[in-house]
This record gives C-alpha cells, sequence and structure tokens, in this order.
C-alpha cells in the first residue's frame, strides 16, 4: 500500500462487531484482524489519530473452555470475557507491534460514563495515550459488568468514546454493507447510500437481528449513528470483510458501497457531549408544553423555564440529569438541573425562579446548531 497525502480525517474511532473477528465457530479470524490492523496501522503512520473499540472478548473466550458445571448467562459471560480479551489483546498487541506500533487495552464500564467526573477521568486516560501515539483499544469490561449495568452494546459504546476524544468519524465494521430501504433479506433492497440530517429511516427496513456472538443489532447503530452526525461527527456503517475498506474510506478511493451519516455542525461543548450520550443515567424527567417545545426544537439558543413546563413524571435534585419530553412522550433532549423538583412550580411565569435547565448544560435532539 502506497501513501495518500489527502485522507478525509485526521482522528477517527474505528469499532469492529465480534461478527467481523470471529468465525462461525467462534474462534479468532485472526488473518482478518491482521488485515484490519494493518490497516490501521497504514493510518496511525500517515498522521491519523486511531482509536478502535474492538468486540470478540466473549467470542474468543467461548472457543477457550466450556463451563465445567451448569452455569447461568451472567456468569458464563463474565468467563468468557475473561479468557477471550486475554487471547484478543495479545493478537493485537502482537500485530501492531509488527509495525512498530504500541497499542493499550482499555476496559470500561457504563458506570465510567455516569458521571462528569468519571467522564473526565476516562478523557484524560484517552487523551494522554493518544499524546503518546498508542493506539487505545477499547471493550466493554464484561468480566464484572451486570445486565442493568452493561451497555446496549460496544456500537453505544464506540458512540461514547468518538465524542469523548472529539473523533471527526466514527467507522462501524460489521457483516453487512450499511442500512436498507427494505429489510434486507429481501432481494428488492436497495442499500442506501447517505443518510441526511433530515432523513427517517423506515422502521420496517431495520432488523433488529443481531449475531451470535454480539448483542447489537441495525436498530443500535442506526441510533448511535444519527445521534452522533447530529453531534457533528461522521459516521459510516461498512462491511469489515471488504479488502482495505478503512483506507477506501479515508482516501475516498474505490470505496465499497456503504452507508455514511451527513454530520450536522460541531458540537463544540465538551459538557454537553457528555449530556448527550447519557440519557441511560437520566433521574427525572419533565413534560413540557408545545410552546416550550417548539422553543427548545428551534435553532435558537434558550434554556428550559418553568413556565413551559406542564409536570414532572420523576422526581429528580439538584445536579442530575432530567430527560425531557413533549406531551405527546416524545424525548427533546437532555440536561442538567439547577435545582431539585421539590423546588420547581411547573407553569410559573413570575416572580424570580430561575431555568431549570441552562442553555449550557442542555443537550437538544435534531436541533442542528452548534450548540
Amino acid at each position: 500500500m502506497t501513501a495518500f497525502m489527502n485522507l478525509r480525517y485526521g482522528k477517527i474511532t474505528v469499532k469492529v462487531g465480534s461478527n467481523v473477528l470471529a468465525k462461525p465457530d467462534g474462534t479468532l479470524h485472526v488473518a482478518r484482524i491482521a488485515h484490519l490492523v494493518d490497516q490501521m496501522a497504514f493510518l496511525h503512520k500517515n498522521g491519523v489519530e486511531v482509536v478502535l473499540v474492538s468486540s470478540g472478548a466473549v467470542a474468543a473466550g467461548r472457543a477457550v473452555l466450556h463451563p465445567s458445571r451448569k452455569t447461568d448467562a451472567v456468569s458464563k459471560r463474565q468467563l468468557w470475557a475473561a479468557l477471550g480479551q486475554v487471547k484478543l489483546i495479545s493478537r493485537y498487541s502482537d500485530f501492531f507491534h509488527e509495525h512498530g506500533l504500541i497499542c493499550a487495552q482499555v476496559l470500561t464500564t457504563k458506570e465510567n460514563f455516569s458521571s462528569r467526573g468519571h467522564y473526565l477521568n476516562m478523557k484524560n486516560c484517552m487523551s494522554t495515550l493518544l499524546e503518546n501515539r498508542v493506539i487505545p483499544i477499547v471493550n466493554e469490561n464484561d468480566t464484572i459488568s451486570i445486565t442493568e449495568l452493561m451497555f446496549t452494546d460496544n456500537d453505544e459504546l464506540s458512540g461514547l468514546i468518538a465524542a469523548l476524544v472529539n473523533s471527526e468519524a466514527l467507522i462501524i465494521l460489521s457483516n453487512v454493507d450499511g442500512v436498507y430501504d427494505n429489510a434486507p433479506e429481501n432481494e428488492n433492497a436497495t442499500l442506501i447510500p447517505m443518510v441526511g440530517l433530515e432523513d427517517k429511516i423506515p422502521e420496517d427496513a431495520i432488523s433488529s437481528h443481531h449475531s451470535e456472538f454480539g448483542r447489537g443489532g441495525m436498530l443500535t447503530k442506526l441510533k448511535i449513528a444519527k445521534k452522533l452526525a447530529n453531534s457533528g461527527i461522521s459516521v459510516h456503517l461498512a462491511n469489515g470483510f471488504k479488502e482495505n475498506i478503512l483506507i477506501k474510506i479515508l482516501t475516498g478511493k474505490d470505496v465499497p458501497e456503504h452507508t455514511w451519516f451527513e454530520p450536522a455542525p460541531k458540537l463544540t461543548s465538551d459538557v454537553k457531549k457528555w449530556i448527550a450520550y447519557s440519557d441511560g443515567f437520566t433521574k427525572g424527567e419533565v413534560v413540557v408544553n408545545e410552546g416550550a417545545s417548539q422553543a427548545l426544537t428551534s435553532s435558537r439558543a434558550v434554556s428550559l423555564l418553568p413556565v413551559g413546563i406542564v409536570r414532572v413524571d420523576h422526581d429528580f435534585k439538584k445536579g442530575d440529569l432530567i430527560k425531557i419530553v413533549d406531551e405527546s412522550g416524545n424525548t427533546i433532549g437532555l440536561g442538567k438541573a439547577q435545582y431539585g423538583s421539590d423546588k420547581l412550580e411547573p407553569g410559573r411565569s413570575h416572580g424570580k425562579q430561575k431555568a431549570l435547565v441552562h442553555y449550557d448544560y442542555l443537550y437538544l435532539e435534531n436541533v442542528n446548531t452548534t450548540h
């Protein structure tokens, strides 16, 4: 492979699914891992900062050992993750070493993103690795995660990481070419090459099926892709089986068919980035009237005032993250409460009560501004 001077992005996050890394029998597809590393090493040596979010640990561990006695699903996953993570990271380390590069293992849990302090700690770790030209390999720590505290899958984690490190693009590699306009198994289904900010994907075109070794599906990928694109990060859903797929996407030459999500203007506030991906950590919920909904979803910079709030559906305290919904139950955004629900007077239009959520701590979905 020869060097290209003009690469599309300077910093990328690459997510590789279990179905790309594992053979049908659960063993690691070593040749494919080597090829992916070759591509990332090439990009890295040409000035691209690369963060890898890699599945495959549970699949790799599954091929190493079967439990000696009847074991529940959580325990089996913990066993296989502990065994497989060693095998997986060892492969990556060996292959990157052949290119004279150093990689580092970063295991995380959903709880690491639950507070601003945890988020900043993770951000510092990733920044330090990248500053030292180390390639971070991120995976969920399935050895200690339990169901209610697990990410939906590594697609969700990759979205969090891409936003955290301020990537220009997230490239999700799976065993399909992208998003289709109909059920992929339908012979008349056509691949959608680009999803614009205002485009809607028919729900019946999205399969909720996930691979034998993974927890996610196209529905999760679509949700993450739309949220990231709305935050100003390009997203590519592509087939990890295709030769040199990463290099072709970044050079723009001979790019195989895949789906690209058009990004909005960049979300510049680091606080808002954290809030954007914290919907799993909200403590409360407020319902707003039509006037407030229209004001919040416009391109103007506004805070959430008590006058626009109809009711509180779930109580919260000062500093808690809360969900903001309209009267039809549609999520408008997320924000950090300036005071608790016990101090809130819904509909109040006079007096000294301040905004419940200040604009600086408010993330609005599907609003194309640089907020």
